[in-house]
């Protein structure tokens, strides 16, 4: 069936690199990172991490983010669908509670489950209806796709997606457990790197069938499901590889169209060489590559809709986000990004997530001229 355009006609950033997305795109273009190290994580060693800069609860972030961008867009949030990613939904609740001497049965369901950050927006927004992702690392990537489908089908008018993931214990411990944490600001791309920084942040969009003045198109989405192994994606990316190639496909689009890729690039050697490689054999001359996790970390559920943000400034202002500094490349193939920003024309951008449990989804944006 024909689809309806879809427009990114609203967006806005919240993280440990910037209050608002014009000062994270001047720290990325700046590579001023909002990575720090922290004592109260972990029992043994210090966390390097991201942390946003603020006095406000997460909670208060939340609804004033979400307050902010229904004023400024305009929308009538009764017409309005919300789309909800997130890995770690209200589990810094909880543990705030039991560390105050709550014990499990104490514990309310709604403030923390994946559904706990809608129940937090429900008494102060009226959405037509409302949905939450947990898909780990792709949660609000698969909620920007899902919102597009929705609306090129002609089910919604606008949505409205938040991705929100809160530093807490449990995640910095989980990916100290599994011995993916580094000790510095992570290289993406590097074989130096030692590993990823879990961070925090709350990244919002707001999609239309209707476009305004200054707006990017969402062209296409790709998924795939490489199931290899709970943690690790498959060594030759043919996951990321098939999630790259069917977003081009949906948005009809030759891999030599894509003027940058901002890649999932965590820092860790299992992710960035086989996405490296994934990148190398879909597209014969590649397109600039850059990560921004050196700068805002990996802000887990929150991270694609961060990253989304990232790849259509890029497009607005023509201009490449740079890399981090790679002393030795995972792949010398691969056209990584300088470490300053790059003015170019840049009409069309994919957008890289990827996942636990080989769960992948790329999202291609475009210039609406």
């Amino acid at each position: 069936m024909p689809k309806n355009r879809v427009f990114i006609n609203y967006f806005d950033a919240l993280s440990c690199a910037g209050l608002n997305e014009c000062e994270l795109w001047r720290n990325i273009l700046e590579q001023k990172s909002g990575i720090r190290m922290y004592e109260d994580f972990l029992p043994n060693s210090k966390a390097v991490i991201g942390k946003i800069n603020s006095p406000n609860s997460f909670k208060k972030l939340l609804l004033a983010q979400t307050e902010k961008a229904i004023k400024q867009s305009g929308i009538n949030t009764t017409n309005c669908a919300l789309f909800i990613g997130s890995s770690v939904g209200g589990m810094q609740n909880t543990e705030k509670r039991l560390q105050n001497g709550a014990v499990f049965a104490d514990i309310d369901p709604n403030s923390h489950t994946i559904e706990a950050i809608k129940n937090v927006l429900s008494p102060h927004f009226s959405f037509k209806e409302s949905f939450a992702f947990s898909t780990a690392c792709t949660s609000s990537a698969n909620a920007i796709g899902f919102a597009y489908e929705c609306i090129s089908k002609n089910i919604y008018e606008t949505a409205l997606i938040i991705g929100a993931d809160a530093i807490c214990f449990t995640t910095v411990c989980g990916f100290d457990a599994l011995g993916v944490l580094s000790h510095e600001v992570c290289k993406p791309f590097c074989h130096t790197s030692g590993g990823m920084n879990v961070s925090e942040g709350i990244g919002i969009l707001v999609l239309s069938g209707a476009k305004t003045k200054n707006v990017v198109e969402i062209l296409g989405v790709g998924y795939s499901s490489d199931a290899y192994h709970m943690t690790h994606p498959k060594p030759n990316g043919i996951g990321a590889f098939e999630a790259m190639s069917r977003a081009l496909e949906n948005s009809g689009l030759k891999p030599a169209q894509i003027d940058y890729i901002n890649a999932h690039g965590t820092g860790t050697k299992a992710n960035d060489t086989t996405e490296a490689e994934a990148i190398v054999s879909l597209f014969r001359k590649t397109p600039h590559v850059s990560s921004t996790k050196n700068i805002i970390g990996h802000t887990l559920g929150a991270a694609g809709a961060l990253e989304a943000i990232v790849a259509c400034k890029a497009i607005i202002e023509n201009i490449i986000p740079p890399n981090g500094e790679i002393m030795q490349s995972v792949n010398e193939e691969c056209s990584f990004a300088p470490t300053f920003p790059l003015r170019q024309e840049v009409n069309f951008a994919m957008s890289n997530s990827f996942a636990f449990g080989g769960n992948n989804t790329s999202l291609i944006f475009g210039k609406v001229l």
